[in-house]
């Protein structure tokens, strides 16, 4: 008779152990999931939109920084906080597009991020004009 004298550990495996999630993890994973929503055309003030687009256009820097512009969060052990600033599109209904956005934002953040998200709070910065649309592609094609 063999007698096993290993470690025998109690608990499942994903108990042992502690996983922490960075802010800027979460931040992206909200980011994405605002931006998925119908009649959100862009995330963040016109300012740091504009501010971005041109750090993004300098060689290594910014990188990763558009994933993040208008969102920040509070990430706890267990619970997360989002502030989101949005650009919606012209004529769609903004209530529903924060709702939209709301619900897809906690799905995702609770989904990946396992944190119970206790609120997430928009500010529609701007609308934005069909006639703005070729403003924007002018710029970019000028570099």
């Amino acid at each position: 008779m063999t007698e096993n004298t290993g470690l025998r550990h109690s608990g499942a495996p994903e108990s042992r152990g502690r996983t922490a999630i960075a802010d800027v993890v979460v931040e992206k994973i909200a980011g994405m999931a605002a931006r998925d929503v119908r009649g959100v055309h862009a995330l963040g003030s016109g300012f740091a939109r504009s501010m971005g687009s041109m750090r993004e256009r300098m060689p290594g820097a910014g990188s990763g920084k558009s994933a993040t512009r208008g969102v920040s969060v509070e990430v706890g052990e267990l619970q997360a906080a989002i502030d989101l600033e949005i650009v919606v599109d012209y004529g769609v209904s903004i209530t529903d597009v924060a709702g939209a956005v709301r619900e897809n934002v906690i799905s995702a953040v609770e989904r990946m991020a396992g944190r119970d998200v206790v609120e997430v709070n928009i500010m529609v910065s701007d609308v934005r004009l069909p006639d703005e649309e070729d403003e924007d592609e002018e710029r970019q094609r000028v570099q």
